[in-house]
């Protein structure tokens, strides 16, 4: 190996570490606590170091996310992957995503704001919307084969989206006084009684 490739294995190995230790704070210590001097601390070099590589705080939150995100997507495909028709694969599709959200709640608060700024504001990737997007294509294909008018899809995905987003949130931020259950049983009921409105 040449004096440039390990330069650069070293550096992308510092990269990774920081993304970590950033992540590892924020699990312990919760994300408004983090910050570039801890991060450096963790990962047991200078704080110039840890600049070298992110140009602020909001750019190592931003590349979590994207992991996030990233992660996410893969979940979402698994389990659309495992059914054949667009009844069956929205409610998977939106069960995969309830179960991301909570087996990794610090991903989730990162990735969309919850009790703190959203990161990467005006820096969308494709992977942000892949839920948005598969839900809207579930949609049209059920409307569709309902013979409705699919001009709605748009429209009545959108309004899926924000009730599952808005039960993870209010689960997330006040988890202390409602049953996980209560909220479960109501993103199913939430969910058949969409697949029967189309």
């Amino acid at each position: 190996m040449g004096l440039h490739e390990r330069r650069q294995r070293e550096k992308e190995n510092i990269r990774a570490s920081i993304l970590d230790a950033a992540f590892s704070l924020a699990k312990t210590e919760g994300w408004a606590s983090l910050s570039m001097r801890k991060i450096a601390d963790a990962i047991e070099y200078s704080a110039p170091v840890v600049y070298d590589h992110f140009e602020n705080k909001e750019a190592i939150l931003y590349e979590i996310s994207l992991n996030g995100f990233h992660c996410l997507h893969i979940e979402l495909l698994k389990a659309q992957r495992e059914h054949d028709n667009p009844e069956d694969q929205l409610k998977a599709i939106v069960d995969a995503y309830w179960k991301f959200a909570f087996k990794n709640k610090e991903y989730y608060q990162l990735m969309f704001g919850l009790g703190m700024q959203c990161s990467g504001k005006g820096m969308m990737k494709e992977e942000f919307s892949s839920f948005q997007d598969m839900l809207y294509d579930c949609t049209y294909e059920i409307i569709k084969k309902n013979g409705s008018k699919t001009e709605n899809a748009c429209h009545m995905s959108h309004a899926l989206f924000s009730a599952v987003h808005g039960l993870i949130s209010i689960m997330m931020m006040r988890n202390d006084d409602i049953p996980s259950t209560m909220n479960k049983t109501t993103l199913d009921e939430t969910v058949s009684a969409f697949i029967k409105s189309l």
